[in-house]
């Protein structure tokens, strides 16, 4: 019996200190923890107000006979060269402009045009007047006629520890904009996504700023459901023998001091109540155009979706 004791306690020990270990390790182990990566760092999209350069594009493949879509590893030919000053081992970001955006979610007026990121791709042989060059990243597929644009580095803003999520966090009276649209036409969106707000570099708004997702409580709700309410008084409520009475337990109650009046409604309860807000997530700002920027999911609370309301903190 002393050996099973013992035996139990040396390995509950062992789990405690190789937990313990665990820990230590990836408290210490000198990496920098960011907010997004991969995708959401160089495919994430952006509405961009300011003209856009269509004069580089791309204007052909070498299988281009065989395919209509291309991706990592496909060669693809660049309408400039030597030309315009284009070297072996050049990046360039290939991009697709789809269109302007047009939303009931802002009152802002004009926002932009939504630019699709569709990766990137390498110079590898030179021509006078185009080159060749090969795929290096996809976010999506290649379609002849997409633009380059000169690459760019880009970082994510550094994972901080932050405080406990607070669900009634008081606002902080900065710059307060709208959800008005997420990548890939998503409606419901959840951490680690992308979503367009009409908050820019006209708001003060900075890369690495984290923003408050809400949503204003009204007077009604979002899906329809029973009536606002039941019937106070009805014989229905009572048995036929013993007569418990004529009150239903779902009822509200009744106006007046001495319950003389009209029943209280869901919507007439809500009258005169101060603005409630329900906060349901986190952001961070990845990039900032001129009038919109472009966030990530960090934390949520619940279902967020597009129209939902953010703040700067």
């Amino acid at each position: 019996m002393i050996t099973k004791k013992f035996a139990l306690s040396s390995l509950a020990l062992s789990f405690m200190v190789i937990f313990s270990a665990a820990t230590a390790f990836a408290q210490n182990d000198g990496r920098t923890w960011t907010y997004a990566e991969r995708n959401n760092v160089y495919c994430a999209g952006y509405v961009q107000k300011s003209p856009i350069d269509t004069e580089r594009r791309l204007i052909g493949a070498v299988g281009e006979a065989d395919q209509y879509i291309y991706s990592e590893n496909n060669e693809v030919y660049v309408n400039v060269g030597a030309n315009r000053g284009v070297k072996v081992g050049d990046m360039m970001a290939v991009v697709r402009p789809k269109g302007q955006v047009r939303t009931k979610w802002s009152n802002k007026g004009a926002l932009g045009f939504y630019v699709q990121e569709v990766g990137a791709v390498e110079v590898i042989r030179v021509k006078s007047d185009h080159s060749i060059a090969r795929i290096k990243t996809s976010c999506d597929n290649f379609l002849l006629g997409d633009l380059v644009q000169p690459w760019q580095e880009r970082t994510s803003p550094s994972f901080t520890t932050r405080p406990a999520f607070d669900r009634f966090a008081d606002p902080s009276g900065k710059a307060m904009g709208r959800l008005f649209m997420a990548r890939d036409g998503q409606e419901m969106v959840t951490r680690d996504q992308i979503v367009y707000v009409d908050l820019g570099a006209e708001d003060n708004v900075r890369i690495g700023d984290m923003l408050t997702v809400f949503r204003p409580l009204g007077t009604g709700n979002i899906e329809p459901g029973p009536p606002s309410a039941v019937i106070a008084r009805d014989y229905g409520y009572q048995s036929e023998v013993y007569r418990g009475g004529k009150f239903s337990n779902q009822s509200s109650r009744k106006k007046g001091s001495e319950a003389t009046g009209r029943q209280v409604s869901n919507k007439g309860a809500k009258e005169g109540r101060p603005a409630i807000r329900k906060v349901v997530g986190e952001a961070v700002v990845l990039n900032v155009k001129e009038r919109t920027a472009t966030v990530v999911i960090t934390r949520t609370a619940g279902e967020i979706h597009t129209g939902d309301w953010v703040e700067v903190q």
